[in-house]
């Protein structure tokens, strides 16, 4: 385990990566030992110190939601970052991807929470009851420490969240079956992914539950009113000066983005 020295310095490091758009030897690699704790440590350090300097929480991500991925960095459930007001574009911007290291794109749901949700013992039903609507999302994603990198890294580094994207039509949470949401995502006008939210632990309202749960070991929970972005159902698709992202979800719309 780290020393309170050592999570500031890791956090703060993270930061003037992001600021700087270079990447930092893995944090592992500087802090040996560091552990899973940890790393919830520093990002938890590092969100506080961006809304010290002004940023406003707006809700979380869930990441690794597949038992594939969560069995390549060696760990047995999902991680999870947070979101803030100054990450958050909308459908159709142009962004500039030098401010990114190594961005990529990733298509979810976001559920927009009508009431609190605080564990333990959330429910798929309880996030169905809570839940105002449901909209499609893109999620951008970058490293702020080198690749390869174990999950100690990713989490430490938020989750690897760097932006969100929301459009498409927002829908209440019974009036379709969640699990049977699908989308095509585009990179230049060709399909580079496709996916039914299913993918993401049978029901993309779980993620939203187990996040609760796990958020009520810390004695916090979602508030009213925060988006929580549910986790990926495609690969990530990568991303770069030039290229013109769009998501089809079907019936619920579509996104797009461009990066210049």
């Amino acid at each position: 385990m780290l020393t309170a020295e050592q999570r500031s310095r890791a956090a703060q490091s993270l930061l003037q990566a992001e600021r700087s758009a270079t990447p930092i030897t893995q944090l592992d690699q500087t802090y040996p030992g560091m552990d899973i704790e940890d790393a919830y440590a520093i990002q938890q350090e590092a969100i506080a110190l961006r809304i010290a300097a002004g940023a406003r929480l707006r809700g979380h991500k869930i990441g690794l939601t597949s038992k594939a991925m969560q069995s390549t960095v060696g760990i047995d459930e999902p991680d999870y970052g947070h979101l803030l007001d100054d990450m958050f574009h909308n459908d159709g911007d142009t962004l500039d991807a030098g401010r990114y290291i190594v961005p990529r794109v990733e298509v979810e749901l976001a559920f927009v929470l009508g009431r609190p949700l605080r564990g333990p013992g959330v429910t798929l039903v309880d996030v169905l009851d809570a839940t105002d609507y449901v909209m499609p999302a893109m999620e951008l994603i970058d490293g702020r420490s080198k690749y390869p990198r174990r999950i100690v890294d990713n989490i430490a580094d938020n989750a690897a969240c760097a932006g969100v994207i929301l459009g498409g039509r927002p829908v209440r949470p019974l009036d379709i079956d969640l699990r049977w949401v699908a989308a095509l995502l585009y990179k230049n006008g060709v399909i580079e992914e496709s996916g039914v939210s299913a993918a993401v632990l049978g029901h993309p309202a779980m993620g939203i539950a187990w996040l609760a749960n796990k958020l009520a070991r810390f004695g916090t929970g979602l508030e009213a009113g925060h988006i929580v972005l549910a986790g990926s159902f495609t690969r990530t698709v990568a991303v770069g000066k030039g290229d013109v992202i769009h998501a089809d979800y079907g019936p619920l719309g579509s996104i797009g983005l461009r990066f210049a």
